[in-house]
C-alpha cells in the first residue's frame, strides 16, 4: 500500500508536470473574433488566422502568470524528483515528505497564475470581445492543479502512512 501511495503520487505528478509545460507553452488559453478573424492567445505570443506574434506590450498580469506557471513547473518537477526517492530508499525517507510539499506547493502556484489570468481576461477581454471562450490550454492548466495538489496529498500520506506503522517484526532463524 505504502508503495502504491508513493506511485501513485509519482505518476499524478509526472503528468502534472506534463501538462503544465504543454499549457504553459501553447497559445491556445483563449480563443476569440478578431475583426471577423480567428485569433487566440497565449501567455508568451496571439495568433491571427494562424499567423502570430510575440505579445509586444509588458502587461502585468502576463508576466505573474508566466512566472507562476514557471515555478510552478520547477516545484512540480522537484516534487517528482524527490518522489521517486520513495522508490530507493523507502516513504520514510524525508525526501518523499519534502516532494509532497513540492508538489503541494506547485498546485498553488499553477492556481495563483489561473486565477489572475481568469480575473483579467473574465474582466478586460470579456468587456472587450464578444466571442471569446477560454481554450484547452488553459483547461490542461486546470487539469495540472488537480494532479499536482493530489499527486502531494499521495506523497504526503505514503509519507504518514509509513512513519506510523510498526517496524516489521525481527524473524530469526533458530
Amino acid at each position: 500500500m505504502l508503495y502504491t501511495l508513493a506511485g501513485g503520487g509519482t505518476l499524478c505528478g509526472v503528468a502534472s508536470l506534463v501538462l503544465l509545460i504543454v499549457a504553459t507553452a501553447t497559445d491556445f488559453w483563449m480563443q476569440y473574433r478578431y475583426s471577423g478573424s480567428s485569433a487566440n492567445q497565449g501567455l508568451w505570443r496571439f495568433c491571427i488566422n494562424r499567423k502570430c506574434h510575440s505579445h509586444t506590450i509588458t502587461v502585468a498580469f502576463w508576466d505573474a502568470t508566466r512566472a507562476f506557471m514557471l515555478l510552478s513547473m520547477l516545484s512540480c518537477f522537484t516534487g517528482v524528483i524527490l518522489g521517486l526517492s520513495a522508490f530507493t530508499n523507502g516513504a520514510k525517507n524525508k525526501r518523499v515528505k519534502a516532494g509532497g510539499i513540492a508538489l503541494l506547493l506547485s498546485g498553488f502556484l499553477a492556481l495563483l497564475a489561473l486565477s489572475i489570468y481568469t480575473g483579467v481576461t473574465v474582466n478586460f477581454f470579456g468587456k472587450r470581445f464578444v466571442d471569446w471562450r477560454f481554450s484547452w490550454s488553459y483547461i490542461l492548466g486546470w487539469v495540472a492543479i488537480i494532479l499536482a495538489f493530489a499527486a502531494g496529498i499521495f506523497q504526503l500520506c505514503a509519507h504518514q502512512k509509513n512513519s506510523t506503522e510498526p517496524p516489521p517484526p525481527n524473524v530469526t532463524d533458530s
